[in-house]
């Protein structure tokens, strides 16, 4: 198939058009159709390993995450279909629905698992409740009654209350809207609705950002779920009043959401499921698409289009077309459990564009730059405990975290990657177990494990900087402060209670060596010893490449330690080393006076005080 030519003067930045992204998504809606089952109803694509859901509901995931993205093309051309998509889906849901009456039913090789026996459908019944509801002129008005019959009765069992507590709601709401266009169970449809949410409304933090559940859990499920769902069906079901709702909340995240995209197209790597890659770009769209949001329309493609072009340019599909399990390539430390091959296609969400018309402006406009590329900048997201640190030198985004915890975070399986970190940034990291961690301090054991982070407690913070609390062991608490400036951050940690000589280690980011790799610099102010010691790490989501992470070393002395270090991730050339950055000065044992390098002063309490 071939690639349409860039357009430099429409889009100075990557180049792309409406041509290019309607091209990807018929290449890979073409690369999946060699694993369809005989008659369409799954898609079983070759991975690894199943999920932990099982092969047959792989297939199932498969075909429908495969067939939002078919959805979304289709619709977007406003019914064109000259590759032929829908009706290759419309014969899936005939097979996978079938009866038991039919050939190859109930556990044939096209048949679905019911949402009763597998909990995984529940996810998937949303996908394909959405997908029917995009192109219902095209593809659902035309299906035979039974087929109608039978999809509508696999898809009813999502309507009841979710069994995961958190965006898993979301997913009866999906297809309780597309019931409620198909005038099928009306009053349950919309009890679903209300219920689903009333739920999500607990865990709204204000100022655009919502938990994932009970636990804090701040990610990229803001953008691909918790907004884009709501927001979604209100648009779709010209419900003005909850649009009137939810569409200023999406306005408000995608303020900062937008800053966590590197010039390169990168969205910052945290939290879960990070093989959706470009579904971090559904929420821009979506303002666009329903006028909810801060952005330009240059900007939005910008945004857009350059995250679709940073993975593909990279190897998010392997040789026969197919999205892999990772981030680039490959990264098995980078997928959960509940991830099988045809998880990635999640990132079908990320072409919600296309549903805007080829003469919106999101289209025509020529792109504008991120907000990394604009000015440097350091800004905390709302409620959340993050800080964003942005860098218009190099277009480098880094994300200090004070506040985003999960589930597992200080379980028996101890910090997750994905959470538990201090810092993320587009260009590097996190290492995975069992390397040492990036971008954490800890208390040493004699054997030299270090304690794990466990659930982060947001302290007040700033606008220049992050601060937060937690119990690496029983009876010591550690509070922690991110002050950042320009390509600069200060750690400061203070130790309270451990007992006396105990070691300690920060750990600062980790970067490969070679051509492009950022660079990584770590500088001891107090309490540590003067060496930086150079720990070896291995591949990290960036690539294959090993990495080298900077460690500095020290040992608390007394009930109140206080430990600092300079700290640097850059993609400028040749840059001056860390201790360079400022000049820190410690008073009273637990006061730093900063000055930066240029000029500007700044005061950290580190015992989590706000400044005076």
């Amino acid at each position: 198939m071939p690639v349409p030519p860039e357009d430099r003067e429409l889009s100075p930045y990557t180049g792309w058009t409406r041509a290019h992204w309607e091209e990807a998504a018929d290449r890979l809606l073409l690369a999946v159709r060699p694993y369809a089952s005989p008659r369409g109803g799954r898609i079983d694509l070759p991975g690894p390993r199943p999920s932990w859901s099982g092969a047959r509901s792989d297939g199932l995931e498969g075909f429908a995450r495969t067939f939002l993205l078919a959805a979304l093309r289709v619709a977007g051309a406003r019914g064109e279909d000259p590759h032929g998509h829908l009706d290759r889906y419309a014969a899936g849901l005939a097979a996978g629905t079938a009866g038991p009456a039919a050939p190859g039913a109930g556990h044939g090789p096209d048949a679905w698992p019911l949402i009763a026996d597998t909990r995984q459908a529940i996810v998937e019944s949303a996908s394909i409740a959405l997908a029917l509801r995009l192109t219902r002129p095209w593809l659902w008005d035309r299906l035979t009654d039974r087929t109608r019959h039978r999809v509508a009765d696999w898809l009813r069992p999502a309507l009841a209350p979710s069994p995961v507590d958190n965006n898993w709601w979301l997913f009866g709401l999906t297809v309780a809207g597309f019931l409620q266009d198909a005038g099928d169970g009306t009053d349950r449809a919309a009890a679903t609705v209300d219920r689903s949410l009333a739920r999500i409304e607990e865990w709204y933090l204000g100022a655009g950002w919502y938990s994932d559940g009970d636990n804090r859990a701040f990610d990229h499920y803001n953008s691909w779920a918790l907004h884009l769902y709501p927001v979604l069906h209100a648009h779709l079901a010209g419900d003005r009043a909850l649009l009137d709702r939810y569409g200023p909340r999406l306005r408000a995240h995608l303020a900062d959401h937008a800053r966590l995209f590197d010039a390169n197209g990168a969205p910052v790597p945290y939290g879960r499921s990070l093989i959706y890659r470009f579904a971090a770009a559904a929420a821009p769209w979506l303002g666009t698409l329903t006028g909810h949001t801060p952005l330009t329309p240059g900007a939005t493609r910008r945004l857009a289009s350059g995250s679709l072009r940073y993975f593909l340019d990279r190897g998010a599909t392997d040789a026969r077309g197919l999205l892999t399990l990772g981030w680039h390539g490959p990264h098995a430390p980078l997928v959960q459990p509940y991830s099988g091959p045809g998880s990635p296609y999640w990132a079908s969400k990320g072409f919600l564009g296309l549903l805007l018309p080829a003469d919106h402006p999101a289209w025509t406009d020529p792109e504008e730059p991120l907000p990394a590329e604009r000015a440097d900048s350091v800004r905390p997201l709302g409620p959340t405990g993050l800080l964003v640190q942005t860098t218009a030198a190099d277009g480098l985004v880094r994300l200090h975290n004070h506040g985003s915890n999960h589930v597992a975070a200080g379980g028996e399986d101890g910090d997750d990657p994905g959470y538990a970190r201090f810092a993320y940034a587009t260009r590097t990291g996190p290492t995975a177990p069992p390397d040492p961690a990036d971008n954490h301090f800890a208390l040493l054991g004699p054997d030299g494990t270090a304690t794990h982070r466990g659930p982060a407690e947001p302290l007040a913070g700033g606008p220049d900087r992050a601060v937060s609390a937690h119990t690496p062991l029983p009876g010591v608490r550690v509070v922690s402060t991110t002050l950042a400036h320009g390509r600069a951050e200060l750690r400061v940690h203070l130790v309270l209670d451990a007992p006396e000589g105990t070691p300690v280690r920060q750990t600062g980011w980790a970067a490969a060596e070679g051509p492009g790799a950022p660079v990584s610099q770590l500088h001891p102010v107090h309490g540590y010893g003067p060496e930086v010691t150079d720990l070896a790490t291995g591949p990290t989501l960036q690539g294959p490449a090993p990495t080298r992470t900077p460690a500095v070393h020290g040992t608390t002395r007394g009930p109140v330690a206080l430990f600092a270090a300079l700290v640097s991730l850059t993609g400028e050339p040749g840059p001056a080393p860390a201790a360079t950055l400022a000049e820190v000065r410690v008073v009273d044992g637990t006061v730093l006076h900063v000055r930066w390098r240029d000029g500007t002063v700044s005061r950290v309490a580190a015992t989590g005080e706000p400044p005076s």
